[in-house]
């Protein structure tokens, strides 16, 4: 997985944080668990605030299923 993969993220966290509320998630946090995701394969220093935002709405979406 790479940045880009917003949707595929937030499936994995949402498997891998299951009882966590992504609405409450700080960016640090989020920032780390992403990249210690299985699969995850990309630059940690690639991300921005407007990728980690798209993430944690993704992930919310995903959540609230």
């Amino acid at each position: 997985m790479k940045w880009t993969d917003i949707n595929d993220i937030a499936m994995a966290l949402t498997d891998a944080y299951p009882d966590v509320d992504p609405q409450y998630v700080r960016f640090t946090d989020l920032h780390r668990w992403v990249t210690e995701l299985d699969g995850f394969d990309d630059d940690p220093e690639r991300s921005s605030e407007k990728i980690l935002e798209a993430i944690q709405a993704a992930w919310i979406e995903d959540a609230d299923y």
